[in-house]
């Protein structure tokens, strides 16, 4: 069957989209590794969740130095994942079970197994090929220091010296990310001119839209100041905007409704909306709703401001409560400090897990009530936590390595631990029976409570509480809304209604209090009192 509201152009504008981490959704063939004839076989389960489409984190052929953020061919699958043929059948199949498929584009930089980045090595300075990317001499007497002060997003300088074609040290080549991650010259007609021959190519075989990774960080100030403490010579820098209302142009020409989502971390609200205007991206994320403390005075500061902003731009706003990027959410509200920067993690701090479900529970209804596109990471459903205690030379991310091996940072590879889909033990059911090959990152031996085979029949379970919650999304008029309308409510609760027949309420405060809106409940995050009062870190939808 065709995808639902196939007609529905903006379908993007009230999606649940459910991101899938390649490597550690579900192992098909049994070498420890997530692949996308694993994700086939469990797509009857993300049928049944009820979601509306799919980002994929990058599946392209890779190197692996960053999972994958290090592009080798934009047009081939990585044979860690499977083939070309394998993403077109599971583009065809989500489809006809009705989801939408996103992928991962990586603009900013590549692989420095990229063919065109080895030919830039191969061809020496002020070559054409190394025009497609940041090559500079070095300061200093011998050029022994590097072109600019600038640090790289996972510590250290954000650029390498390489050994010229005839023995010699040469020149230099920034990378904000890592050093095999070499950025593109966004400046050069044929970096433009590749990335839109990628986008086309994957719509035409069915890609619904892109998510783009770093989506404010293309554009460099050729003149490479040496100190930029700010990081405006390459974040945020107008001409960007140029490279969006081309990709735009391109979405655009395809039917029906393609979508451009952007990774875009800035603290300026009025910069970040820019990105929205009218034949730019279509949505970007919400990473300061991801990143608010457990609080209710400041998720309702978030909220206004999110939907402000993006009532001036008529774009739709998003939600999200993580990724792949930050730690899992039952995590992060167990912690005594509830909120979240990614170069500030928390970790090795005491967390209670029962009051961290508690308030994950509650998020969960609070997030999916509000107006706009929801994202869920995936095993969120499933209440996992963050799992700290990884061996050292299991780690991989390679922020761990760069920022020099700091216990209270290591990176992100805890919240991407492979999922726990049935069994009593590792690696519970998520390579086959029998496999040989242990799962790629070990999986803590409690989460036998939190597998899909665990949760599938217990009403009160995390797994029962989101299927209910996104079915529901889908089927209330009320939550297709623009807007919501605030309530009078106690302090320290959020109450708010959407459209006339339906509300939400979510207890923040330490202490039960009465419920301020009077209806039927639709679904509660966790029991109520003896007389239908509201415990702390509760939530509940009413229908009016």
């Amino acid at each position: 069957m065709p995808v639902p509201g196939a007609q529905a152009l903006d379908w993007w504008r009230h999606a649940a989209i459910y991101q899938i981490y390649p490597r550690s959704f579900a192992d098909a063939d049994g070498n420890g590794v997530g692949d996308l004839a694993g994700v086939l076989a469990r797509l009857p389960y993300l049928a049944e969740l009820g979601i509306d489409a799919i980002w994929f984190n990058p599946w392209y052929a890779s190197p692996q130095a960053d999972a994958g953020y290090d592009v080798a061919d934009y047009r081939q699958i990585d044979p860690l994942f499977g083939t070309l043929a394998e993403a077109e059948e599971l583009i065809r199949q989500a489809h006809a079970v009705g989801i939408r498929v996103v992928v991962d584009v990586v603009p900013n930089h590549t692989s420095d197994q990229h063919p065109w980045f080895q030919a830039a090595l191969a061809a020496g300075p002020g070559s054409a090929e190394r025009a497609r990317f940041w090559f500079r001499p070095g300061r200093g007497e011998t050029g022994e220091l590097p072109p600019t002060n600038w640090q790289g997003f996972f510590g250290g300088p954000a650029w390498s010296r390489v050994t010229e074609p005839d023995g010699t040290p040469g020149e230099w080549y920034l990378h904000l990310f890592a050093p095999e991650q070499p950025d593109f010259n966004w400046d050069h007609d044929e970096v433009r001119e590749e990335f839109e021959s990628v986008l086309r190519f994957w719509f035409d075989r069915g890609a619904d839209g892109f998510r783009v990774d770093s989506a404010a960080l293309l554009i460099k100030d050729p003149a490479l100041p040496v100190d930029d403490p700010e990081e405006r010579a390459y974040t945020d820098r107008e001409e960007v905007h140029q490279v969006y209302r081309s990709w735009r142009r391109v979405a655009d020409s395809y039917a029906g409704g393609r979508v451009l989502i952007g990774e875009v971390w800035l603290p300026d609200a009025e910069r970040l909306a820019r990105y929205l205007r009218p034949g730019e991206l279509h949505t970007i994320f919400n990473f300061p709703y991801l990143e608010c403390a457990w609080d209710a005075k400041a998720l309702r500061a978030v909220i206004d401001d999110t939907l402000r902003l993006h009532r001036a731009v008529q774009a739709p706003a998003t939600w999200v409560l993580s990724n792949h990027d930050v730690d899992r959410v039952v995590t992060r509200y167990g912690r005594e400090d509830t909120s979240f920067a990614i170069y500030a993690r928390h970790h090795g701090r005491p967390v209670d897990l029962a009051l961290g479900t508690r308030r994950a529970r509650a998020a969960a209804l609070l997030t999916q009530a509000l107006p706009g596109s929801v994202y869920l990471y995936q095993g969120e459903e499933l209440g996992l936590w963050e799992v700290e205690e990884i061996p050292d030379e299991l780690r991989q991310d390679p922020m761990w390595e760069r920022k020099g091996r700091n216990p209270a940072d290591p990176g992100r590879d805890g919240c991407r631990v492979p999922l726990p889909w049935s069994g009593e033990a590792a690696p519970f059911g998520f390579s086959p029976d029998g496999a040989e090959a242990e799962p790629w990152l070990p999986q803590p031996a409690p989460w036998h409570a939190c597998t899909v085979e665990a949760q599938q029949g217990d009403p009160d379970s995390m797994l029962t509480l989101y299927r209910a919650a996104l079915h529901t999304r889908r089927e209330l008029p009320e939550l297709r809304e623009p807007e919501l309308s605030w309530l009078e409510a106690p302090a320290g609760v959020l109450a708010f209604r959407r459209g006339a027949g339906f509300a939400c309420v979510v207890n923040l405060s330490g202490r039960t209090v009465e419920v301020p809106v009077t209806g039927t409940v639709l679904l509660a995050s966790g029991p109520l009192g003896p007389a239908g009062e509201l415990p702390p870190d509760t939530a509940l939808w009413i229908r009016i």
